[in-house]
């Protein structure tokens, strides 16, 4: 995955979760301070956004004629699944933000469910200016998925039944690949592919008709990789020193979840701090089938 796309989308979400919680009923009337806040908070980061990609991240890399790449096979689609839980997130928020604003329903799931796309389309047309990288048409294809995630569901069911998340924990690998996968917990965040999950949880009580289980508790999916010492293939040597022999493997995970978005919260800030987690994948046993063939249970899964 882009290392600036997880930059960029911890930034969005922190500076709008922060501001504002997503929890219905929203109200009829349009609230025009409230919308231009949003529309000015969302602005300025789109700015802020694309002025570091700009003046920072490209800063020391070398402008060339507009060109194309595909990664599609890339760090076994790792990377495009982070595409999509970028896209999902911002366009969630900005479907619920010009709801919270008072914006008619349809509106805002045409305004702010495309918000995800939009947000990360310059980003590609970016990378089609520089050198190392390259304008990626199965970017675009995620981005638009994680967008369609948003705005489908809102369409169909007035809320998100299936939630699209995510969870880290600094894989094994990293600690003996000499760096080239971060050198401590949060460097590896944006470089070790190795300890992303992403997952979609669908509550039980909706999806198998249990009345008497809570509406929070969910069954998981998810989806990872295990093994990548490079995007294609994986590398020998970093910084002089050899990396481990190691199989490229797909992880393929069942658990159980909770969407902490209807967990019931009477304060505003609890309700908040909710709500925000409702992104991430919460740490629960699980049972892992990979493309080895292999079974494995884990007591509690990151």
């Amino acid at each position: 995955m882009k290392h600036k796309l997880f930059i960029l989308i911890f930034l969005f979400a922190g500076a709008t979760a922060s501001a504002q919680h997503f929890s219905r009923p929203y109200p009829d009337t349009l609230n025009k301070r409230r919308l231009g806040w949003t529309i000015a908070g969302e602005s300025a980061f789109y700015l802020g956004g694309m002025s570091f990609l700009g003046w920072v991240w490209y800063s020391d890399v070398q402008r060339v004629p507009f060109h194309w790449y595909n990664d599609n096979a890339g760090y076994l689609q790792m990377d495009k699944m982070g595409h999509v839980y970028g896209s999902y997130l911002e366009s969630y928020i900005g479907y619920h933000a010009l709801r919270r604003a008072g914006v008619k329903r349809n509106t805002a799931i045409w305004l702010g469910g495309t918000l995800g796309f939009w947000l990360q389309f310059p980003i590609e047309v970016f990378d089609g200016l520089y050198e190392g990288w390259g304008f990626s048409w199965g970017d675009v294809v995620a981005n638009s998925c994680g967008s369609a995630l948003v705005m489908g569901q809102e369409w169909l069911f007035d809320e998100q039944i299936l939630r699209y998340k995510f969870s880290y924990w600094r894989s094994d690998l990293a600690s003996q690949a000499n760096g080239y996968l971060g050198r401590n917990f949060f460097e590896s965040l944006f470089y070790d592919y190795n300890g992303h999950t992403y997952w979609l949880s669908a509550p039980i009580n909706r999806t198998l008709g249990l009345e008497n289980v809570p509406e929070w508790l969910c069954f998981s999916v998810g989806y990872s990789a295990d093994g990548m010492l490079g995007e294609f293939a994986n590398r020998s040597f970093w910084g002089g020193q050899r990396l481990p022999e190691v199989e490229r493997t797909r992880q393929f995970l069942f658990s159980l979840d909770i969407d902490t978005s209807r967990i019931p919260a009477k304060r505003k800030w609890v309700r908040v701090l909710l709500d925000g987690l409702a992104f991430v994948k919460v740490p629960f046993p699980a049972l892992e089938i990979n493309s080895q063939g292999q079974f494995r249970g884990y007591g509690l899964y990151f």
